[in-house]
């Protein structure tokens, strides 16, 4: 059964592709109005929609009205969880709200279905890449890559990438907030509407940009609304 709590806004995170919930470690908020709960990807059924994936996730959302906060695809994944049941306060960052602000080149990798032959067992290699002279920097982002892309079953990754090329959004949800970075790579903010800009913020922003996020949630949790730039 559903548990409530009148003090606390009881706040679900969902990392992004093949991403674990540690990339939020650097999130805090006063605990005495914010209880946060992490959420994890766990390997999809056979044949499995991400919408059958979303109903199979509210297994782990144990509080009515929950904030659903959700990464890059993770984002995605949170929108269909929140057409499943009654939530406070839907936020997605470094994401999509629709289908076409997918950038042209998943579209067409949609359209040819040329997503099917990406090699994205190459995740497993990050141990055997670390061990060659590579340069310090290079080093680095494996480290970083190592520690917080730890699901990389391949039954996953080839459903996750399916997923989120194909994801079909013609229009965003009603109240959804999108912050977006002006430097995203993966999803240019030149495909982005209606959003909260954080300068210099990159698809990874929950990461290195934290400080924003922890100055800032707490009024988009509560209020919906922030005084930023929009795009």
């Amino acid at each position: 059964m559903l548990e409530t709590s009148s003090k606390k806004y009881q706040i679900y995170m969902m990392p992004g592709m093949a991403a674990n919930p540690s990339i939020f470690e650097h999130i805090k908020l006063d605990n005495s109005r914010f209880e946060i709960h992490w959420l994890s990807w766990q390997i999809p059924l056979k044949d499995e929609s991400i919408q059958a994936y979303a109903k199979r996730m509210l297994t782990h959302i144990k509080h009515e009205k929950p904030i659903l906060i959700g990464v890059s695809f993770g984002g995605v994944l949170v929108q269909e969880i929140a057409k499943l049941i009654e939530i406070e306060r839907l936020i997605i960052v470094s994401s999509v709200k629709q289908s076409s602000e997918i950038p042209k080149h998943m579209q067409l990798a949609r359209e040819t279905g040329i997503y099917k032959y990406l090699p994205f067992g190459l995740l497993n290699y990050i141990n055997e890449i670390e061990k060659l002279p590579v340069g310090n920097i290079i080093r680095k982002r494996l480290k970083l890559y190592q520690q917080y892309l730890s699901v990389n079953d391949k039954v996953y990754l080839d459903w996750a990438v399916k997923e989120m090329v194909c994801w079909n959004q013609p229009k965003p949800m009603e109240n959804i907030i999108h912050v977006h970075g002006d430097h995203d790579k993966v999803f240019p903010i030149k495909n982005i509407k209606n959003c909260i800009v954080v300068n210099e913020g990159t698809h990874i922003m929950i990461l290195n940009r934290f400080r924003w996020f922890n100055e800032h949630l707490p009024e988009l949790i509560e209020h919906g609304i922030l005084k930023e730039k929009q795009c």
